[in-house]
């Protein structure tokens, strides 16, 4: 699997041929948007900055949109979307949290999820997570708050996304780890034996 920061909180996931983009964001939003294609396009919030799923269409991929809860298979991917809520942007959003499972490797992404805890549906699920992707930022989860989430949900990877001060304050939450910053991750399940809570940071 090679995951791929594409901006804000839009992530790229690609193995083999299949390519899924989470979170893009839309030409409407006033942030900058990638421009790739995708088999399928995940969307937490419906907001400009996170809704990008009509874009991701180039060549001959045009995505499959999955924008809410529910359980999909597509293209030998396993996805479920649980039910959240959000406060981005000072507003009230439906959040929906995907747990995703491709070439083995469980993935899981809190999109715009704001409450102090997931739901216990979602806990019991989303059971042995690979990565994790957890929002830091004013208009989600503090750090303190989403290092809580983090270590509930015991990842082998976790990968803080949002505002860059706050996810600095998440990595002090996580005492003396140092974790590695990287332009892109590639692994395969493999390299995820012996992990445990180990942060890794994308620069996009």
């Amino acid at each position: 699997m090679i995951i791929t920061p594409c901006g804000h909180h839009c992530i790229k996931l690609q193995t083999g041929d299949t390519t899924i983009a989470v979170n893009p964001v839309s030409k409407d939003s006033e942030l900058e948007n990638a421009k790739f294609g995708a088999d399928v396009a995940l969307v937490s919030i419906n907001h400009p900055d996170w809704s990008g799923a009509s874009d991701m269409s180039f060549g001959e991929k045009v995505p499959f949109v999955i924008s809410g809860p529910g359980e999909y298979e597509v293209k030998n991917t396993f996805i479920k979307g649980f039910l959240s809520s959000s406060h981005y942007d000072d507003g009230e959003y439906i959040n929906t949290i995907y747990s995703v499972t491709m070439d083995g490797i469980h993935v899981c992404f809190l999109g715009a999820h704001g409450e102090d805890k997931v739901s216990d549906e979602a806990v019991e699920a989303m059971t042995d997570i690979d990565i994790l992707f957890v929002p830091v930022s004013k208009d989600t989860l503090s750090a303190s708050g989403a290092y809580k989430i983090a270590v509930n949900l015991e990842a082998k990877i976790i990968i803080p996304l949002g505002d860059e001060a706050m996810i600095k304050a998440f990595v002090k939450e996580a005492g003396s780890q140092k974790p590695e910053t990287v332009d892109k991750l590639t692994l395969k399940k493999k390299d995820l034996d012996g992990k445990q809570g180990e942060i890794v940071l994308l620069s996009a």
